[in-house]
């Protein structure tokens, strides 16, 4: 028989409400124990205790699979399990899961790319504690120029309003074209909107905000709406990030290598999912970028073209779309 365990965690490890929400629930009285009221810390035992959410019983787990998966979250989707506005939540896009997962961490509305979700809240304690560190790198279409002062600014920390500025922050050039900028930053905090506040805080709009990695783990072409499961050595990778060296764990020998969420995934469980977008053929853009990268390299018509890091492609020149469209002469 399990031993008992608090009653946020029992919630939690049973994919039913966040630690947040439950406490929420608790307060507003919504959730009783053997018919009683629940206190935040409730001791409950997932093979004994009946649990009620406005009186409607919930099944509790005591032996579960943990999932984690990576989502691209699209714009105009809020990151909670659900909103009393009704607006569109990032749940919708996980509906073909079998198990229920929740967010690891926010993106606001407006915000879109690499969004983690679990089932298991030990690790999305651990990613999200602000005592980890654990960096998230996001790509950000600023208007309408960035001076040297403002780079300065936000990355060595800027006041957003709070009792303390912004820690250190990684922040490059990627593309400059009038009106308009864009950049890479890389932040070791999770505040609320932080990378907003900060642009605010020095004068630039953000047009454009997308996160591409969290830790090791990168977005690669995962498309927009969809989602893959993690790699294990991918978790690893990722618990590692939020541990100090010597708590670290190994990553497994079959595979080890860069943790780069490239497509879909090369783990399938069908058990556990319906049908949903596992790409392993390359696709149509990275080939133009395959014939790009090789273009700009090799110098094909006498013009060699300076590939620019923010849209791999050569500056003036576009992609016209066949196999061997050069640039007119």
């Amino acid at each position: 028989m399990p031993k008992p365990i608090r009653i946020q965690k029992a919630l939690t490890d049973s994919g039913i409400l966040s630690r947040r929400k439950t406490e929420e629930y608790i307060k507003a009285g919504r959730i009783t124990v053997n018919g009683r009221p629940a206190h935040p810390g409730n001791p409950v035992n997932p093979d004994r205790d009946v649990v009620a959410i406005d009186g409607v019983r919930v099944p509790l787990s005591s032996k579960r699979e943990n999932i984690y998966i990576m989502l691209n979250k699209p714009r105009g989707y809020v990151t909670t399990t659900s909103d009393e506005l009704g607006r569109r939540c990032v749940t919708e896009l996980v509906e073909d899961l079998e198990e229920r997962v929740y967010p690891v961490g926010r993106l606001d509305k407006n915000s879109e790319g690499l969004l983690l979700m679990t089932n298991d809240g030990q690790f999305a304690n651990l990613m999200m504690h602000p005592s980890h560190h654990v960096s998230k790198t996001y790509r950000v279409t600023v208007r309408p120029d960035i001076t040297e002062d403002q780079v300065v600014a936000l990355s060595t920390g800027v006041d957003i309003g709070e009792e303390r500025k912004t820690l250190p922050a990684q922040v490059h050039v990627l593309e400059k074209v009038p009106g308009r900028v864009v950049l890479q930053i890389t932040i070791t905090e999770g505040r609320n909107r932080q990378i907003r506040r900060m642009c605010e805080a020095v004068g630039l709009e953000v047009a454009r905000l997308k996160r591409i990695s969290v830790g090791p783990v990168r977005l690669g072409m995962l498309q927009p709406g969809k989602w893959r499961e993690l790699k294990k050595s991918e978790v690893i990778a990722l618990r590692n990030a939020a541990r100090p060296a010597g708590q670290q764990e190994p990553l497994p020998q079959e595979d080890k290598g860069p943790h780069v969420a490239s497509f879909g995934g090369t783990e399938r469980r069908g058990a556990r999912r319906k049908d949903h977008f596992v790409g392993k053929k390359e696709s149509r853009t990275e080939a133009l970028l395959r014939e790009t990268d090789a273009y700009t390299r090799g110098g094909r018509s006498g013009r060699q073209g300076k590939l620019s890091r923010a849209s791999a492609r050569p500056t003036g020149q576009g992609l016209r779309g066949g196999r061997g469209d050069g640039p007119k002469k």
